[in-house]
């Protein structure tokens, strides 16, 4: 009986050790490849950054704003005028927007320096602000009508009007689906949104 326990054990050692190879070869490989995915992402994030992502820049030529339009894929674009007050008011929301939604190009024009977009795009009213998905306009937003229409809009209610666009992109809206670095969901945020809720 002692060497049928002896054997039960040492079956059982065995067995656990096993298991503890594969559970090691399956997290080393999932290690690896999150590292791949980490490299992949960090390499997409410089170069937005070395295109002007996270910022709201004035673009001086119609030149210009036809490139970045046709060249990225989320862009976000304000016709303005310099003397406006509106444009202002405009110009404050969205270096908001641009600072929180990385993956989304913002820029500004002034309607004096594009003329041919003014026109083709038939912009009278200022503010416009068109949002573009890979160069086609979406929408448009004519001063603050479809978010409150007054001074006082909260930014909020640009970036939801932003999101029914779909120029925000999903992964950017929904927090509640963030990973930690090594690839599972992060629990940490979904206790904060349950601590909101009281």
């Amino acid at each position: 009986m002692n060497t049928t326990t002896a054997d039960s054990d040492s079956d059982n050692d065995s067995l656990f050790a096993e298991l503890e190879r594969d559970d090691d070869e399956f997290l080393a490989s999932h290690r690896e490849l999150r590292m791949e995915e980490l490299k992949r992402e960090m390499t997409k994030v410089q170069e937005m950054r070395n295109s002007s992502h996270g910022t709201y820049d004035t673009v001086s030529t119609e030149k210009a704003v036809l490139n970045i339009t046709t060249t990225t894929k989320h862009c976000v674009v304000h016709f303005a005028h310099k003397d406006f007050r509106r444009c202002q008011l405009m110009d404050k929301h969205l270096g908001e927007l641009a600072r929180k939604h990385f993956r989304t190009r913002f820029i500004r024009v002034d309607v004096e320096n594009a003329p041919f977009l003014v026109e083709r795009l038939q912009v009278k009213v200022l503010p416009c602000v068109i949002p573009f998905i890979d160069g086609v306009s979406v929408d448009r937003l004519i001063g603050f009508e479809d978010v409150g229409d007054n001074d006082n809009v909260p930014t909020s209610a640009i970036e939801e009007w932003l999101k029914k666009t779909k120029v925000i992109p999903e992964s950017e809206m929904d927090l509640t689906h963030r990973k930690t670095i090594f690839g599972f969901p992060d629990k940490s945020r979904e206790d904060e949104s349950d601590d909101d809720d009281y």
